[in-house]
């Protein structure tokens, strides 16, 4: 069995990869999809035998090993970004607050920035005092209003 896959990788490779890298629209990708797929048929053929047409059962396996390496390549990038994001914000949260500060002096930091946010000029001056009175004194809407 190995020697007819052989055979038919030297007669038929040539077509199998034009028609992947046709499909695909990477010369890379194509042939890596084209190794997957004829190590598929070792695995697969010797138990079920040689399909009618194993050129088309190739370029069919070896599309789908494509979509399967590049979903992992999107999951790898996704997944390698969020942790890039997590160390970002674990460093930034390093920056505001250094370790020699006392938990006391970073609280005040804290508050003195949160009012002067809620104080921001872009604000009307009843939503500042309102704000302020909400978010830094902790009153109620009604106790405000």
């Amino acid at each position: 069995m190995a020697d007819q896959i052989g055979l038919l990788f030297r007669n038929e490779g040539g077509r199998v990869l034009a028609t992947l890298i046709r499909l695909l629209g990477d010369f890379e990708l194509a042939e890596d999809a084209m190794q997957d797929a004829f190590a598929a048929a070792l695995m697969q053929w010797p138990s079920e035998g040689i399909p009618a047409n194993p050129r088309a059962w190739l370029v069919n396996v070896g599309r789908h090993k494509a979509i399967d390496r590049l979903r992992r390549h999107m999951r790898f990038l996704a997944k390698r970004e969020q942790l890039e994001a997590e160390q970002m914000s674990e460093y930034r949260i390093g920056e505001w607050i250094p370790e020699e500060e006392t938990a006391e002096d970073a609280l005040q930091d804290d508050v003195l920035r949160l009012i002067f946010t809620c104080c921001h000029p872009a604000l009307p001056e009843d939503a500042q005092i309102a704000l302020t009175l909400r978010t830094i004194c902790g009153l109620t809407t009604g106790e405000i209003a």
